[in-house]
């Protein structure tokens, strides 16, 4: 197992709240089509605190929210409007471009949870933009429940659909539990620990690190010395290189900058042929960063 260690990230404007982002990293862009994973909470929500992020935009992606505690409103420029809730998946496609919004809940004091992106496979990176709510129900074992919130894992599907073979799943244990999980011998995984003390196949996995497994022919184990909170991630060797810069996925320097200036068009000009804005927005739309002075390589 290779440990990756998260580094903290301000997350929106001067109050910016802090996530924990163990991908992507400079040893890893990816597990599977997993090529982002920021981690967050639990986190007291005061009057100016929580999550206030405004109007930004996404192309080549998938975003994938969960939450363990509090409640975040979704918004977005194709239309669609929804609550984030605990043990909920909301699945936004972003395709050829959308833009949405995030904000905790007025009635939400504490927030926990943890913010993912897929990337597309270039045959489908361009499709429309849409959205998919999916409540999974808990599968229980001897110490043990899971919510498998995409793909499939330990006898139960998600029906969320996705773009390349995958799994997402939070996994719950008790201590002294120990858990074989029988994974698919093609996918490579990621373990994220959250909360409590695990070990995986042996060898400890440090809190808030996301650990890294090789696609193998046997299953994983996992041993719980304290109760513990996970995320299991998984999917098949992606097999393409992108270009991941701010909310873009691309395929070379020069995409990027266009879905840039497609984006810094809209904000400053109202027009873009790319994007729009969600209807009603509480908060005007995030410029763009300024590019590196370098062209962007591609990674993975």
């Amino acid at each position: 197992m290779e440990s990756l260690r998260p580094r903290e990230v301000p997350l929106g404007g001067l109050r910016a709240m802090t996530v924990r982002r163990t991908l992507p990293q400079r040893q890893r862009t990816l597990i599977g089509a997993w090529c982002f994973v920021d981690h967050y909470g639990p986190d007291a929500v005061g009057p100016h605190g929580g999550m206030v992020v405004p109007p930004h935009p996404h192309t080549g992606l998938q975003t994938v929210s969960w939450l363990f505690s509090g409640e975040i409103e979704h918004r977005d420029s194709a239309g669609f409007k929804a609550l984030v809730r605990p043990g909920e998946v909301n699945l936004m496609t972003a395709g050829r471009g959308i833009s949405h919004s995030e904000y905790s809940s007025p009635g939400t004091s504490l927030l926990h949870g943890a913010q993912l992106w897929l990337a597309l496979p270039d045959a489908h990176r361009h499709t429309a933009p849409n959205f998919e709510h999916f409540t999974p129900q808990p599968v229980n074992g001897n110490g043990w429940q899971a919510r498998v919130f995409l793909g499939s894992l330990l006898g139960t599907r998600s029906p969320v659909r996705t773009f390349s073979p995958l799994v997402g799943a939070e996994l719950r244990m008790r201590a002294g539990t120990t858990l074989r999980i029988p994974v698919d011998p093609g996918f490579e995984h990621g373990i994220l620990l959250d909360t409590g003390a695990v070990t995986v196949d042996g060898k400890p996995l440090e809190l808030n690190d996301l650990g890294y497994l090789a696609p193998r022919g046997d299953d994983i184990e996992i041993v719980a010395q304290e109760d513990s909170l996970l995320l299991v991630l998984g999917g098949e060797p992606f097999g393409e290189k992108i270009v991941m810069w701010w909310n873009f996925i691309g395929r070379d320097h020069d995409e990027v900058v266009e879905y840039r200036e497609q984006w810094q068009s809209l904000v400053e000009s109202g027009r873009s042929d790319r994007f729009s804005l969600p209807s009603a927005d509480l908060m005007p739309p995030i410029p763009a960063p300024v590019l590196p002075n370098v062209r962007m390589m591609k990674r993975g």
